[in-house]
């Protein structure tokens, strides 16, 4: 699954990063404290969050995420656009919750793996 459909499955609305939305997800994750987003041993994934400081790009790039999706309608810090900006990552924003942006995702990717 790429960024790109991530945006067709929650409604999203590209902030900063549209020349990368074609990079493959191989995983996501979506939690709201940075300790544990650092404790992830994966690479190429995707983090939804609510948080909407610079902390959250500067902590998924660390940890090997290829973007953010905010949720919730929350709209990141300017400052986190910049940074996200200057290091190709693609930030989005989608209205639904944590849960439901969580399971539109695993719906998908179930049927993707039916195919």
């Amino acid at each position: 699954m790429k960024i790109r459909d991530i945006v067709a499955i929650l409604d999203a609305e590209v902030l900063t990063g549209e020349s990368y939305l074609d990079q493959e997800i191989e995983e996501f994750a979506a939690s709201d404290l940075l300790s544990d987003v650092l404790a992830l041993s994966k690479d190429n994934f995707l983090l939804l969050t609510s948080l909407t400081s610079q902390q959250v790009v500067r902590t998924a790039e660390i940890a090997g995420g290829i973007g953010v999706v905010f949720v919730r309608g929350k709209a990141p810090e300017q400052e986190a656009i910049g940074l996200a900006r200057s290091h190709h990552i693609p930030l989005l924003m989608t209205s639904k919750s944590t849960f439901d942006a969580c399971c539109k995702i695993v719906e998908e990717k179930n049927k993707q793996e039916k195919l």
